[in-house]
């Protein structure tokens, strides 16, 4: 849907041609010639621009009406008077951003898109961390280009009905890629069964994955193995590169002809199922020694999803951390305490070999107020010179001033000491996302 954007200016002449220029732009705009008739309205912008100094309701108490019957509904003030103390009391009040007329109509579009993608990234993540909280184990929370790629993936093979194989270092969150790629899926209504093809005896793995009938030993009684119950769902074997090369053979055919012959039973019984598997090791490598057979490879890996380690998430790092400190501090019924610029600091620098899980086990500490224990120091890189460790330094402290000022370039190089243009250069060069 096109954003609305809701002009409020006693100016007749600027009140119709910014509301102008906000067209041309791609965006709907209505005008309003005071505060009073805007909140009255009856449609909710998604922006509001207001000029500061008007009669009866000036820009401040609009700014403030706003954001009580919207939160998070961006507001940029307009002022032709260049009153700084007014434009510091704004901000802190909570406006978007704080323009002086004359103003520049490209700058000016650039910040209603830059505070549109904040509230559209802000409203994403909440919906995220409510599907979070009524779910045990989380979502894909992030905001990093590599979580963007990987809901994208997601989102584009959760509808189809190939086999997949997902593979990513332990504790970097498999089992929820496929859980998500089912409840995207046709076969959400369906269940979701999880086999652990590594905890699995070989002397077991028959029986509990293709059922026995009555009789087919002592004591037997008719049972369904996990690939019948997984019928008209999702079956995920987790770990299938732990699966005994003995073994393989046989989930192969019954993969084929998406039938399985429980034990003690000469027919076959249908299956309606897609299979996800899981691996902590590429799985391509382990057919080139054997270890895996070619043929399952291929038979499982209709398409493939590699999931990134949580050190190469950037700031989502900060993100998740606070998202499960506050569910550990929400369960345990203690208030959250402040994730300070140090922890921040300390948490970026971590190598986290346990990815997610590390992470949300010293959430979990850190909620309950117990020490969390330095982790091993991150493995040095010989080719990086000294430029590169000051690049490097000079782009997070970018990122930690850009999340302090919600994305407002204007008050992070205020706070950086430096001019805007530098700032914005910067966030170029070093691939910010603001």
């Amino acid at each position: 849907m096109i954003p609305l954007i809701h002009v409020v200016e006693d100016d007749t002449d600027h009140r119709l041609a910014l509301c102008d220029l906000l067209e041309a732009a791609g965006f709907r705009a209505e005008g309003f010639a005071g505060g009073s008739a805007a909140m009255a309205a009856g449609a909710r912008p998604d922006l509001v621009i207001t000029d500061l100094r008007m009669p009866g309701m000036d820009g401040h108490a609009v700014l403030s009406a706003a954001l009580e019957r919207d939160p998070d509904c961006p507001v940029i003030m307009i002022s032709g008077h260049g009153d700084l103390p007014q434009a510091v009391q704004a901000m802190r009040a909570g406006a978007e951003d704080f323009l002086e007329k004359p103003y520049d109509g490209m700058h000016l579009v650039t910040v209603i898109e830059r505070a549109l993608r904040g509230r559209a990234a802000r409203a994403e993540i909440g919906r995220l961390q409510d599907s979070m909280t009524r779910t045990e184990g989380g979502g894909l929370l992030g905001q990093s280009s590599a979580m963007t790629t990987l809901r994208d993936r997601i989102a584009a093979l959760a509808p189809t009905e190939i086999d997949i194989v997902v593979t990513g270092e332990t504790g970097t969150g498999k089992e929820l890629v496929a859980r998500a790629l089912h409840a995207a899926s046709p076969r959400a209504g369906g269940p979701f069964v999880a086999v652990n093809c590594a905890a699995l005896p070989e002397t077991l793995f028959e029986i509990e994955c293709f059922g026995h009938v009555a009789g087919a030993f002592p004591g037997a009684q008719d049972k369904p193995g996990k690939l019948e119950a997984a019928s008209g769902g999702t079956l995920m074997l987790d770990e299938v590169e732990a699966m005994p090369a003995a073994l393989q053979p046989k989930l192969l055919r019954a993969l084929q002809e998406r039938a399985v012959e429980r034990l003690g039973e000469n027919r076959l019984r249908p299956l309606d199922l897609r299979i996800i598997a899981t691996s902590k090791t590429d799985l391509r490598s382990l057919t080139l020694d054997g270890t895996f057979r070619a043929d399952l490879f291929y038979r499982l890996a209709g398409a493939e999803i590699a999931v990134e380690p949580l050190r190469a998430l950037g700031d989502d790092i900060l993100l998740l951390f606070s998202h499960y400190a506050g569910l550990a501090a929400a369960r345990y019924g203690r208030p959250l305490p402040e994730i300070d610029y140090a922890l921040k600091q300390s948490l970026l620098r971590r190598p986290w070999p346990g990815n997610v899980r590390e992470l949300k086990a010293l959430a979990e500490r850190f909620a309950l107020g117990l020490d969390m224990p330095e982790g091993p120091a991150a493995a040095p890189v010989e080719a990086e010179s000294l430029a590169d460790r000051v690049a490097a330094f000079e782009a997070r402290e970018i990122r930690l001033t850009l999340e302090r000022c919600r994305g407002n370039t204007e008050r992070a190089a205020r706070s950086l000491g430096m001019a805007r243009r530098t700032l914005n250069d910067k966030i170029s060069r070093y691939g910010i996302r603001v």
